[in-house]
């Protein structure tokens, strides 16, 4: 598992590294070469050699355990069709190319107007732990991030709800009160 402080690591470590289109090594690198390196760190796989780009982005990230969509205190990447971006979990945001320079800490991170597309590398509830004395703009709880799924682990979509067997009654909510019984019919009462 990679804490959130070998993140920063990784992003201080290879920060002003050149902008090479397709580079993916510490002599140079693009946007979407950044991103993997994250993505690959936080999914405990080599930081080199596992690159992709923003045409196989999203096959890419499933592939590492990312969900479509954001979420607070999560690693997050947004793409469109020519450029990448990360938002490491504390907020920190991270690029290569923007401004025309490289590698560097700073820039608009996953969260810019021009990403039609997010993900999010999902965190165990019980990993991320949040002070309840604290400010509610503080920044999280560094956390650690978890491994992805074997790759031939199937993916199983998550908001399916199987159906209540057919003869099953529903229970009557506590507070409701009982049923009212009928009388019984005029001709059975006794005399």
């Amino acid at each position: 598992m990679f804490a959130l402080a070998s993140l920063l690591a990784l992003v201080n470590q290879v920060s002003g590294t050149p902008y090479i289109p397709g580079g993916d090594s510490p002599a140079g690198t693009d946007c979407s070469g950044l991103a993997s390196w994250v993505s690959n760190a936080a999914t405990n796989r080599p930081v080199f050699g596992d690159r992709f780009h923003t045409g196989n982005e999203e096959r890419a990230l499933l592939a590492r355990g990312f969900k479509y969509g954001t979420a607070p205190g999560t690693l997050v990447i947004g793409w469109n069709g020519g450029h990448t971006a990360v938002t490491l979990p504390d907020g920190t945001p991270v690029s290569s190319g923007e401004g025309g320079g490289g590698v560097r800490i700073g820039g608009g991170g996953a969260y810019q107007p021009q990403f039609t597309h997010h993900m999010y590398l999902p965190m165990p509830a019980d990993a991320a732990p949040t002070d309840p004395s604290a400010p509610v703009d503080a920044p999280p709880i560094p956390v650690e991030f978890l491994p992805p799924a074997p790759a031939d682990v199937p993916a199983v979509p998550v908001d399916f709800t199987p159906p209540a067997p057919q003869d099953a009654v529903p229970p009557a909510p506590a507070d409701m009160p009982p049923a009212p019984v009928a009388p019984p019919a005029p001709d059975t009462i006794p005399v």
